[in-house]
């Protein structure tokens, strides 16, 4: 199958999902000079991406005709099946050797599933899951897992480092989901870790900010420590990256898991505490309010602070 790339600045590429991690993509790739062509529902979600310089396709199909790279960052396989083969999709438009990079978190098998109705028609497919957050997508530092052919990933490594600061070929079409979930279950098993000694330490009347302090200058020190501490100590909570999002990155870990016969129990734990989360009214929240679930469970008073906008 033949390939249109390499795909450089002087091409270009088109973006799908201007949401909270991919407007800030977007936004990175038009600073880096490459001619971007947006699709999006909502026409005044992309008056900013305008503004920067990007123009407008009326529909997928339209975008796919103009580009031979698009990246996709959408919330879940069911979205990005749509944008892909839904009427006036993007495979109506793209041309063979044409290239999708799907940035969103979806499930591995979905990801190899869309790939080869893609190469059935000529057009390649990679799975590019980011980690790094609102903040890292807008200052272009995001880390990314890529699984896909070595020569597209090869093809396509300047576009994506518009917006990443790492850039990882971890394997075939669909490991980059594999790696994402991992980083998933990573991520929250060391949260739990923090809330509980922040419960822990309020339990027994010890001020958690010292707690915390006493903390990282040793062996407990971790991003969710400095990062996540601050936040769930003072009520924090305005997102970041939203509970219902993680509670679905969580869910697509463990029904992989599921899948292979592994066992995670603190995954387990962390989409219980999440779900319980946003059935509270909390699923807009920043995800690291599982916390208050802890606190709640250890009958420990919330801080008293307003819900994020």
């Amino acid at each position: 199958m033949k390939l249109l790339g390499p795909f450089g600045a002087d091409r270009r590429v088109g973006f799908v999902g201007l949401g909270v991690m991919g407007a800030g993509m977007a936004h990175c790739l038009l600073r880096k000079g490459f001619p971007l062509q947006v699709h999006v529902r909502n026409p005044a979600a992309a008056q900013p991406i305008v503004a920067a310089g990007a123009t407008v396709a009326a529909s997928p199909a339209e975008l796919g005709g103009n580009c031979t790279l698009v990246f996709l960052s959408l919330p879940d396989a069911a979205a990005v099946e749509e944008v892909l083969f839904g009427p006036q999709g993007l495979a109506d438009g793209l041309a063979p050797g044409s290239c999708v990079v799907d940035t969103s978190t979806i499930a591995a098998t979905s990801a190899r599933a869309l790939g080869e109705r893609l190469r059935e028609r000529g057009v390649w497919f990679m799975d590019a899951p980011v980690s790094g957050g609102q903040q890292g997508a807008m200052d272009g530092v995001l880390s990314c897992m890529v699984g896909g052919a070595p020569e597209l990933f090869a093809a396509c490594r300047e576009a994506l480092g518009s917006f990443c600061k790492t850039i990882t070929h971890v394997g075939p079409l669909g490991a980059g989901q594999t790696v994402k979930a991992c980083n998933q279950v990573a991520v929250a098993g060391a949260l739990l870790g923090v809330a509980e000694a922040i419960a822990l330490a309020k339990a027994q009347g010890v001020d958690p900010a010292l707690m915390r302090d006493v903390l990282l200058g040793g062996a407990a020190r971790s991003f969710s420590l400095e990062k996540h501490g601050p936040r769930i100590i003072s009520g924090d909570f305005k997102p970041g990256f939203r509970a219902r999002l993680m509670r679905k990155d969580l869910r697509l870990a463990l029904d992989t898991a599921q899948g292979s016969g592994t066992v995670l129990p603190t995954a387990v734990l962390a989409e219980k505490l999440l779900d319980d989360a946003c059935e509270a009214g909390r699923a807009e929240w920043d995800w690291c309010a599982l916390a208050l679930q802890v606190q709640l469970m250890s009958g420990l008073p919330l801080p008293a602070a307003p819900a994020p906008s």
